[in-house]
């Protein structure tokens, strides 16, 4: 028998918003929140496998999650858009109500070395990574606050921490640029709403074999197994993060590894 929806599970009746949620870690953090019973909207660019050149889309997301017994919604988002930020907020709540649980987790990413890097493309990755996920919390903030309880993750990567000065680089200053800015957001914002009882964390997944990380090429044959995390590991992960005390768990610049550490938890089998 595969995995099932639990609707009695530790996010029964939220409703949680995962941008990016296509392939990879998006998708794996909407199985998990959807088997804990939360009505997932999955959100992305790509509406059907084969429309992108990587496998995946929100419509056969969806259909998982149905065939399980859970409840989720696609909404095709371009994040660079801002019409397309409010559109998806709006038809969460259309759909299933106010959010709850806002997951930032869509990313575009090029890697090109700071000499040649365009500005059309630093200025897509900065309104994608960094303007996109303030200004979805901007529209998820109000209905949470007026309910005083509310959570907002921010997906963020090891590109953030300053690199040695003799490291080198494959081009990745601009994503490293754009995921530090994530997590000061983060913490800003943590403390701003704190009162309100709205948690907002950061974390990184380690190295995840997704689809993206394997066509950007961060996977390769010399590559360490063990220095390789399972996505399952990444969605228990990301679902300590939302449920619980708000207050206790909030602020937090983290990674995936230290989470199932601190918690001593063991990642469930996901959907598909």
């Amino acid at each position: 028998m595969g995995v099932v929806v639990n609707k009695d599970g530790v996010l029964a009746g939220k409703v949680a918003v995962v941008t990016g949620a296509s392939r990879g870690i998006g998708e794996a953090i909407a199985y998990r929140y959807a088997q804990e019973g939360a009505k997932v909207i999955v959100s992305a660019r790509t509406v059907e496998d084969g429309d992108h050149v990587l496998a995946g889309g929100i419509n056969s997301v969806v259909q998982r999650i149905r065939d399980a017994g859970g409840e989720a919604h696609a909404v095709r988002a371009d994040l660079a858009l801002p019409e397309h930020r409010i559109n998806l907020i709006n038809e969460a709540a259309e759909e299933f109500g106010p959010v709850d649980i806002l997951v930032n987790n869509a990313a575009i990413t090029y890697f090109i070395p700071v000499q040649e890097f365009p500005e059309k493309r630093f200025r897509l990755m900065m309104e994608v990574q960094v303007y996109g996920p303030f200004h979805l919390a901007q529209l998820v903030l109000p209905a949470m606050i007026e309910r005083q309880s509310g959570r907002i993750l921010n997906i963020s990567s090891h590109a953030a921490l300053h690199p040695k000065k003799d490291a080198g680089g494959r081009g990745g200053t601009v994503y490293g640029l754009c995921k530090a800015a994530m997590e000061r957001f983060t913490t800003g914002l943590a403390s701003e709403v704190y009162a309100q009882n709205i948690g907002v964390n950061a974390i990184s997944p380690g190295l995840v074999a997704t689809p993206g990380v394997v066509h950007h090429n961060l996977i390769t044959d010399d590559t360490p197994e063990e220095s390789i995390t399972p996505v399952e590991h990444m969605s228990e992960a990301c679902l300590k993060l939302v449920h619980g005390d708000a207050k206790g768990l909030t602020g937090r610049i983290t990674y995936a590894a230290d989470v199932l550490t601190e918690f001593d938890l063991e990642p469930a089998a996901l959907i598909g």
